[in-house]
């Protein structure tokens, strides 16, 4: 039913362009360029590779994928507000892109309103993982270990106010500890060194661990355990009233126009009906209700922002 839905979408999506757009160009008329504010080597890369992939034969050109890393994602980011609102040039990133960074980085140009949402394609559950053989086996170990040397548990993420990130620091608060964050640039990064003993927690997405049996998954940040995790706790499971979820998908600047935006909503909505980015969804542990359409995808924008706006209030991030 599901994936019947999305693909009446895309085709009532399809049907009302001509109409809204007779007089316009035509669009697109050549390749569709989207922005990955992150490096290479994790799942949402995998992601927005799969989907483009997808988007091809309904957009009628190519669309191609580029990695532009930098600042927690703002480098990229900005690159795309500041392009021209032509829907040549877009966005794959979650929410926080009007959420958090914003309040983090006021200095980069980014606002809450930069980008106009398009398609939610992914929502992805936190986690905290160890090596196999780590003494901590539980998040009331890791709480003890925290409280027994304050400040000194080093813990990784993919970023200064990444999600992964403000999921370990809202767990520290809820905890009552101090744990000493060290950023890398990637998931794959903060796996590599938690294996090398050099850090001793990873806070990461779910679905970078998929597939893996080198690491242990200590606690998921979500409601209900991953049906790709099953003997995976949840930290409310475990006591921790914590569960922050990423999720996002396609932006473009706030100007385009609607009908350029209908036009790439529905070969997103396509896209995401199709098997091959399905299959990539599944990959990456994504749960069966991934899509949303651009109006139901900027409400739960907008209730991220308010919902982050008071999060960050209460925060102190020192790196």
């Amino acid at each position: 039913m599901f994936r019947r839905a999305m693909m009446a979408a895309a085709a009532a999506l399809t049907l009302a362009v001509p109409a809204a757009g007779q007089a316009q160009e035509a669009f697109p008329t050549r390749p569709v360029q989207v922005v990955l504010p992150y490096p290479p080597g994790n799942a949402i890369d995998l992601l927005v590779r799969a989907l483009g992939a997808a988007m091809t034969p309904h957009l009628g050109q190519s669309v191609v994928v580029l990695n532009r890393d930098g600042a927690a994602g703002s480098v990229g980011s900005a690159s795309v507000a500041r392009s021209a609102p032509d829907g040549y040039t877009l966005l794959f990133v979650p929410a926080l892109v009007a959420s958090v960074l914003p309040v983090i980085q006021p200095t980069s140009g980014l606002q809450a309103n930069s980008f106009r949402p398009i398609c939610q394609v992914f929502n992805n559950s936190m986690a905290l993982i160890v090596k196999p053989d780590s003494p901590i086996r539980t998040l009331s170990d890791l709480q003890a270990a925290a409280r027994a040397r304050p400040g000194q548990v080093t813990y990784g993420t993919l970023g200064v106010t990444s999600i992964p990130h403000l999921a370990m620091v809202q767990w520290a608060q809820t905890a009552g500890v101090e744990v000493e964050h060290v950023p890398y640039r990637a998931d794959a990064m903060v796996m590599t060194e938690v294996l090398a003993g050099r850090i001793e927690v990873g806070s990461i997405v779910l679905g970078s661990a998929a597939g893996r049996d080198d690491l242990r998954v200590l606690a998921v940040f979500d409601t209900q355990r991953h049906p790709d995790f099953p003997n995976a706790a949840t930290a409310v499971e475990q006591g921790f009233d914590v569960s922050p979820a990423s999720f996002g998908g396609l932006f473009a600047p706030a100007a385009t126009p609607p009908d350029r935006i209908a036009r790439i909503e529905a070969a997103c909505a396509a896209a995401a009906a199709g098997d091959s980015y399905r299959a990539a969804a599944r990959t990456g542990s994504q749960p069966t209700n991934f899509y949303l359409g651009a109006a139901d995808f900027t409400r739960r924008v907008q209730t991220d922002v308010e919902q982050k706006a008071g999060l960050l209030r209460g925060l102190t991030i020192n790196r």
